[in-house]
């Protein structure tokens, strides 16, 4: 019972949706009703609102970061084991994937598997970075870094945990991940996706 609890509040935490959320408090309007349609920090920015994009990255992944932390401290008290603790950190991504409050209409979870991550191993999100920072340097395509990123990451798990419940859990959130940004494999092979714009110096 207290396994199944902990994977539920898992999922409720993960379905708070910041760029829902941090709209409403700047007045802004719903992201699932303009540019992508996504939840995200990536669309919010389609406002010109920097702050609010920033405040919609940091909570979506402090939300990850935090539903797993919770887990890690609270589990032994309750008996908990690392399966569960596994199935709370899919639960958190699955929650912001299809969150409960707004219709299961979410976003595509970068930033929320990032937290993640970060709270599992920050030897796993520290490799994961540097590898979403090159690629997106090299080929300016965010989306082609997050799903570079993605594809690696049940490999640094397994790397850094070895083979434990909690790299299983990495690799079925990365390949949600990846099926989250189909239609930007679309875009990519057809040559249309955008590119991250880069500042011009005078």
């Amino acid at each position: 019972m207290a396994s199944a609890l902990f994977v539920l509040a898992a999922y409720l935490i993960g379905s708070i949706s910041f760029a829902v959320v941090v709209s409403w408090f700047f007045g802004l309007p719903d992201p699932h009703t303009y540019g992508s349609g996504n939840p995200g920090a990536t669309n919010v920015l389609r406002t010109g609102r920097k702050t609010a994009a920033v405040l919609t990255l940091i909570g979506d992944a402090a939300k990850g970061a935090a539903a797993l932390w919770l887990a890690q401290q609270i589990a032994p008290r309750f008996d908990v084991g690392e399966a569960a603790i596994a199935l709370v950190a899919l639960a958190a991504f699955i929650g912001h994937l299809f969150p409960l409050y707004f219709h299961f209409r979410g976003g595509k979870g970068v930033a929320t598997a990032a937290g993640i991550l970060l709270a599992m191993d920050w030897r796993i999100a520290l490799t994961l970075l540097f590898v979403w920072v090159l690629v997106a340097l090299i080929s300016r395509y965010s989306s082609l870094a997050a799903i570079i990123a993605a594809a690696l990451s049940p490999l640094a798990a397994f790397h850094f945990l070895g083979r434990v419940p909690m790299s299983w859990a990495v690799l079925v959130i990365a390949v949600l991940l990846v099926w989250r940004h189909r239609g930007n494999i679309e875009r990519l092979l057809a040559g249309n996706e955008s590119r991250i714009r880069l500042p011009r110096h005078s």
